[in-house]
C-alpha cells in the first residue's frame, strides 16, 4: 500500500534557524581582504601627506626639560628651527620608519574592523552603537600589537636622536640594528600598554563617530552613497573627538618610547613624574599640532579608503 507522504518531513530537511539564515546573508571574508588591501594603500598615501605635523607633535612632546629653557616656543617655532638647521628635509626625518609601519598598520586596522563587523553586524550589515565602538576598539588593539607599537617606538627614537648633540643613527636599517643590538626586540615594544590604550580608544572613538555619522546621513536608505567630501568632514570630526579624548595617553606613550624612557619604571611612574614636575597641562602638550594632523589624517584616510573600497567592490565581485 502506498503511503501518503505529503505531510512527511525528513529530519535532514529542516528549515534554517533565524541565526543560520542571518549568517547566510553576512558578507564573506573577501570584504576583510578588500579592507586589508585598501587599508594598506591608504596608509602609505596618508603618511606621506601628513608626516610633517606628526614630526612637530613628537618634538613638542619630547621637549620636557624641566628647569631648563625649552628648545621650542611652539609649533611654528619648531618648524622654523628644524628648517633652519636641517632644511625642509628635516621635517621628514623618521618618515621611512612610519612609511614601513603605516602600510601594515592601516591594513590591520581596516581589515580587522571589517572582519569584526562581519561577525557582529545584523543581516543588513549594520552595527548597533555599542558594537560600532567595540569593533573599533578591537581594530585598535590589533593594530597596536601587530604594527603600531614597534613602528611608533622606532619613530620616536629616530626623531629623538635627531635632537641630540651627536646623532647615532645613520639611516633606517642602521638605527633599527643599533636599537635591537642594545635593547633587543623588547626595545621596539616600549610603551605597549599605553599604545594599546591609545590605539584602542582612538579607533573606538573614530569608527563610532564615522559609522554613526554615515548612518545618520543615509537615513532609511541604507544603500545611499556618502559623497567623498562628506566622508572627509565626518572623518575630521571623528579625528577631533579622538584627540581631545586621549591626548594625555598619547603624551605618556611618546615619553615611554623616547630615548630617555629608561628613567620611568613603568606607565604609572611616567604619569606620576610628568604630573609632579610639569603639572596637568603637560598631558595636553602637542594638542594643536596633533589636532591639525589627526583631523587631516583621519579625513584623508577615510576618503581614500572609501574610494578604494568602492573601486574594489566594482571590480572584485564577491556577492
Amino acid at each position: 500500500m502506498d503511503r501518503d507522504t505529503s505531510n512527511f518531513k525528513s529530519p535532514f530537511h529542516r528549515p534554517l534557524s533565524h541565526n543560520m539564515a542571518a549568517a547566510a546573508t553576512k558578507p564573506s571574508s573577501h570584504k576583510s581582504l578588500k579592507g586589508i588591501l585598501a587599508g594598506g594603500i591608504t596608509g602609505g598615501l596618508e603618511i606621506c601627506i601628513t608626516f610633517p605635523t606628526e614630526y612637530v607633535k613628537t618634538q613638542l612632546q619630547l621637549d620636557e626639560r624641566a628647569g631648563v629653557a625649552r628648545r621650542y616656543k611652539g609649533p611654528i617655532d619648531c618648524v622654523q628651527v628644524t628648517v633652519k638647521q636641517y632644511g625642509m628635509r628635516g621635517l621628514y626625518r623618521g618618515l621611512t620608519v612610519l612609511l614601513y609601519g603605516s602600510i601594515p598598520k592601516s591594513a590591520v586596522r581596516f581589515g580587522g574592523f571589517e572582519e569584526l563587523k562581519r561577525h557582529n553586524a545584523d543581516a543588513n550589515g549594520h552595527l548597533t552603537p555599542s558594537k560600532r565602538m567595540l569593533c573599533g576598539l578591537g581594530a585598535g588593539v590589533m593594530e597596536a600589537i601587530f604594527a603600531v607599537t614597534p613602528m611608533e617606538t622606532l619613530k620616536v627614537k629616530f626623531i629623538n636622536d635627531q635632537t641630540s648633540a651627536n646623532p647615532k643613527f645613520k639611516g633606517f636599517y642602521h638605527g633599527v640594528r643599533e636599537i635591537i643590538k642594545q635593547q633587543g626586540i623588547r626595545g621596539t615594544y616600549q610603551g605597549l600598554t599605553p599604545t594599546i590604550i591609545k590605539q584602542g580608544s582612538n579607533q573606538a572613538i573614530r569608527f563610532f563617530v564615522m559609522e554613526t555619522c554615515k548612518h545618520w546621513y543615509r537615513g532609511d536608505d541604507h544603500q545611499k552613497k556618502v559623497p567623498t567630501i562628506i566622508v572627509g568632514l565626518f572623518g575630521a570630526t571623528a579625528g577631533a573627538c579622538s584627540v581631545f579624548g586621549n591626548n594625555p595617553i598619547d603624551v605618556i606613550k611618546t615619553r615611554m618610547q623616547g630615548l630617555e624612557a629608561a628613567k620611568y619604571k613603568n606607565t604609572l611612574d611616567c604619569i606620576t613624574q610628568t604630573f609632579k614636575h610639569e603639572g596637568p597641562k603637560a598631558f595636553y602638550k602637542g594638542t594643536i599640532p596633533r589636532l591639525s594632523r589627526v583631523c587631516l589624517d583621519v579625513a584623508i584616510t577615510f576618503m581614500i579608503y572609501d574610494s578604494f573600497m568602492e573601486i574594489f567592490n566594482k571590480v572584485w565581485k564577491t556577492e
